[in-house]
């Protein structure tokens, strides 16, 4: 028999990932060029050249056992190195390689931080909506998730709302900016705000409140926008980062988490967080991947084709009389369900095989998520159906 906790899990499985599944078999029946499938965040976009250049470079150049062999849970000195560098000079701040753990994923990073600071019947802060798997990785180490509403419809924090919400129990929050679902980026003025009502209860309650910034979607932010380095504004904070979006790397798992001197219990939380990677299962992030990425801090993603992307989708969905938030960042799109139930909503797209989530998946009822980091034959082909769906609920 499995656990009692998995029963409850297996459940309550990810919506995103069996509307994924079930976009499969529609694509089968159907033909996958008929389906429009917005559901997951996986990037069309191949990764930079210099990936697949790298990766030769290094087996070819490199001792087996450099490239495959068992490092320090921490990751290759070297690359760490590399990875403080970058962000020293990119943010200005003063990081070294003790500052940086290689994880498996922003994922593995965020299971790694919450494994080290929280003790069972602790706290988590996060906003609605936000990505579901917040909710898993906290009840891993039996914290529990408080989730506090974000300001609709600019869905940026609501400043007091937040405040109120925490107390001596509160041991951290999680934050993701630009946002998954919403698109939102985090204007420094509200980071601002947050970091200064942080350190206020902090010093009221006596305690430490760390600022978790979940950031696999930084490098994605349009029109200029700039999305706030989190440690240069609360000593507390530290960022879990992915390569997955930047390079386009879902599938290799492979990232980093920032734990700046600044922390406190700084040493204590370094020490515990290359424990936590070694005894949550991952060991150390993938050496190969580790490598690759530590050639390849200045590559990017091609930003234009999702702006593409962002416009076409916006412009189609606004002719047909949708209601959605201007998204600033990542590739996700959050629209209001017509009729408001947002269940009903994605039930009646699939009519159209239009693949959608449900703002429910997301602790936000009420709203879809559309992931437009498809091809841009998937939004126009999808247009049709949008359109018949509006009429259906006389937009």
């Amino acid at each position: 028999m499995i656990a009692e906790r998995m029963k409850a899990l297996v459940a309550g499985s990810s919506v995103i990932r069996a509307m994924f599944e079930e976009g499969k078999k529609m694509a089968q029946e159907v033909g996958a060029e008929n389906v429009y499938d917005f559901s997951l965040g996986n990037p069309v976009t191949p990764a930079p050249a210099k990936v697949a250049e790298s990766i030769g470079q290094i087996l070819s150049s490199m001792d087996s056992m450099e490239v495959h062999g068992y490092m320090s849970n921490s990751g290759y000195p070297q690359v760490r190195a590399k990875i403080a560098a970058s962000l020293n000079e990119r943010f200005g701040l003063d990081l070294d390689e003790e500052a940086i753990l290689m994880t498996v994923g922003a994922a593995g990073g965020l299971n790694v931080i919450l494994k080290t600071i929280i003790n069972p019947g602790d706290e988590v802060l996060t906003l609605t909506p936000y990505f579901g798997e917040y909710r898993n990785y906290v009840s891993n180490f039996d914290g529990v998730l408080v989730e506090v509403p974000a300001a609709a419809p600019s869905f940026q924090p609501d400043l007091a709302k937040l405040e109120a919400a925490v107390n001596e129990r509160t041991k951290a929050m999680i934050i993701n900016s630009p946002n998954n679902p919403t698109g939102v980026v985090y204007t420094e003025e509200t980071i601002r705000g947050l970091c200064a009502m942080l350190e206020r209860k902090e010093k009221e309650l006596g305690t430490s409140i760390y600022l978790i910034s979940d950031e696999p979607y930084r490098e994605l932010a349009y029109d200029g926008v700039e999305v706030p380095y989190l440690t240069k504004y609360y000593h507390n904070a530290v960022v879990g980062y992915s390569f997955s979006k930047s390079l386009s790397l879902p599938g290799e798992r492979i990232g980093y988490l920032v734990m700046p001197a600044s922390l406190d219990d700084a040493q204590q939380i370094r020490a515990a967080a290359n424990v936590a990677n070694r005894i949550l299962g991952f060991v150390n992030a993938p050496s190969l991947m580790q490598l690759v990425v530590g050639e390849c801090l200045d590559e990017k993603t091609d930003l234009d084709f999702y702006d593409r992307n962002r416009k076409a989708l916006t412009k189609g969905l606004s002719e047909c009389g949708y209601t959605f938030t201007n998204p600033d960042g990542a590739f996700y799109l959050w629209m209001q369900a017509p009729g408001g139930d947002d269940k009903a909503f994605s039930q009646a797209a699939k009519k159209y095989h239009i693949l959608v989530v449900p703002g429910s998946s997301f602790g936000y009822p009420g709203y879809v998520r559309i992931a437009y980091c498809v091809s841009p034959q998937t939004i126009a082909g999808s247009m049709a159906g949008f359109k018949a769906l509006a009429e259906e609920y006389s937009l």
